[in-house]
């Protein structure tokens, strides 16, 4: 038996209701590009709107005119999506709640957690939306992926109950250790 591996997110599709909604969220909110539109081709009532979130893949809504937007919040029962992450520049996200609070859009302020931070606020439609901003930057050649995994083995190799800044910065060191270079002793040194 062969797993069928994955390569990253292609897109995720959305129920939206009215397509005005959609656009003035997912482009006027959240600065998405709508880059085209067409039918649902499985119900063609429906209209496909598609949004580039800002790596090139895709956010999709199905829209329907007759449908309203319902603010209440989406379920939280098991197998339903709890909320969708969204990746902020860090100076974007230090505007963050500057521009939610513009807006008159309730939001959590931000959440501390410990590789990154976070603000949490629903959309139109009562689906909790995440703006988050990592701490930190991986070295050449290394994703945001490989440090956290660094990180969590330096973490729990020391007993510690969450990643914190300590964990990040040890895990960036001893990924950008594994660089070629000619020194023979790479280990830290005091030249004072």
């Amino acid at each position: 038996m062969r797993k069928l591996q994955a390569q990253g997110v292609h897109h995720i599709t959305l129920v939206g209701a009215d397509r005005q909604t959609s656009i003035d969220f997912w482009e006027g909110v959240l600065g998405m590009p709508f880059v085209f539109e067409q039918p649902n081709l499985d119900n063609p009532g429906e209209s496909h709107l598609y949004f580039d979130p800002g790596d090139g893949r895709l956010i999709t809504v199905f829209t329907d005119d007759e449908r309203r937007p319902d603010p209440r919040r989406t379920s939280t029962e098991p197998g339903t999506v709890h909320h969708l992450a969204f990746a902020l520049s860090r100076a974007t996200f230090q505007q963050a709640v500057l521009r939610l609070d513009e807006r008159g859009i309730r939001h959590s302020g931000v959440k501390d957690r410990g590789f990154m931070d976070s603000i949490y606020f629903t959309d139109p439609l009562g689906l909790l939306i995440e703006l988050a901003s990592y701490r930190f930057e991986p070295p050449a050649g290394c994703s945001h992926a490989d440090v956290l995994m660094e990180a969590h083995k330096i973490r729990t190799a020391r007993g510690d109950p969450a990643i914190a800044e300590i964990h990040l910065a040890d895990a960036l060191e001893r990924l950008s250790a594994r660089r070629p270079s000619l020194s023979e002793d790479r280990s830290p040194k005091d030249p004072y």
